[in-house]
């Protein structure tokens, strides 16, 4: 950055969507009834899977972990773009700006991993069904659970730490919430160990865990096409395929986000991306989930007859 710019700030202002306050009033009523959907589904998830013992498997501990991550990572942001909304004024100090970052970016990488926990169950269920339960027991999906929250919250510390103590040369940020890019773009400080640390956080949390899911589906796959009945490949396909749809639409929109370059007259892309991703994921998680799923179904008329 030149030196012209090299006056620092100490407060950002998010800039959003500018063309959408111009329908602040619809955008606002929409993305309110967008979170309460999203908060209901998910909650609903996490508050049925430990009440009812037809769903104490780790399929669905794991997926209880990752509606209370999308519970988080929803209330991390929509809040602050409908506040954005309703004022047209993101004023918001340097050190908020990095601790919504930090959860963000935390429980972004909680839900690549647990995800990941996910579909080595879907493997071992599938690829190995006879030493399943030995594997897969109860011990084993607690450690998995608390190693992704662990982990995902760990590697983010030193990106956060570092971007405590740049400076900044323009408190405008292009988008609704604080990504690392925005950040970066805006830095007055020399930013390449923090580019330095996110490029192996990302590694850690997101690149290597999309391969290990690549290598599970792979074995999965050829194990379904062994299977010489149609109705028994169905049956078998159908008990990942819930998970399958959610790591495409998650993977899909982080690559094209994070891994596709973006030219400079992209910014609409970008934030469209991380709406995507941020907003869209979440809502359709329980969805996807409890569509035509038995066990979902049964779950929730046992606890309509202990209601009522």
């Amino acid at each position: 950055m030149n030196n012209l710019n090299k006056t620092t700030t100490t407060y950002f202002i998010m800039v959003g969507f500018k063309n959408l306050y111009r329908f602040k009033d619809v955008s606002f009523i929409l993305l309110l009834l967008i979170y309460m959907v999203i908060m209901t589904g998910n909650l609903f998830i996490v508050l049925l899977v430990p009440s009812i013992n037809l769903l104490h498997t780790p399929m669905y501990f794991f997926l209880s972990n990752l509606s209370f991550s999308d519970v988080m990572i929803t209330s991390n942001m929509i809040p602050n773009i409908l506040q954005l909304l309703w004022t047209e004024k993101g004023n918001v100090s340097i050190m908020r700006c990095i601790f919504q970052f930090y959860i963000f970016g935390s429980l972004t990488a909680t839900e690549c991993l647990l995800l990941t926990a996910m579909s080595y169950d879907r493997y071992l269920a599938i690829c190995n069904p006879f030493r399943y339960s030995s594997i897969m027991n109860t011990k084993m999906c607690r450690h998995l659970i608390m190693l992704s929250w662990v982990v995902g919250f760990t590697p983010t510390l030193p990106v956060a730490s570092c971007l405590s103590r740049t400076k900044f040369c323009s408190p405008y940020i292009d988008h609704f919430f604080c990504d690392l890019a925005p950040f970066l773009e805006v830095a007055c400080s020399d930013t390449s160990t923090i580019k330095l640390l996110a490029f192996a956080f990302s590694f850690l949390v997101t690149v290597f865990p999309f391969f290990f899911i690549l290598a599970s589906y792979s074995s999965i796959l050829n194990t379904i096409l062994k299977i010489t009945s149609e109705k028994g490949r169905q049956k078998t396909f159908s008990t990942c395929s819930s998970h399958l749809t959610v790591v495409s639409i998650y993977y899909g929109s982080l690559i094209a986000l994070y891994v596709v370059p973006l030219n400079k007259h992209s910014l609409g892309l970008n934030k469209l991306l991380s709406l995507l991703y941020t907003i869209v994921t979440p809502l359709l998680n329980p969805i996807i989930y409890c569509l035509k799923n038995r066990d979902i179904s049964k779950a929730v008329k046992k606890m309509a007859f202990q209601i009522f």
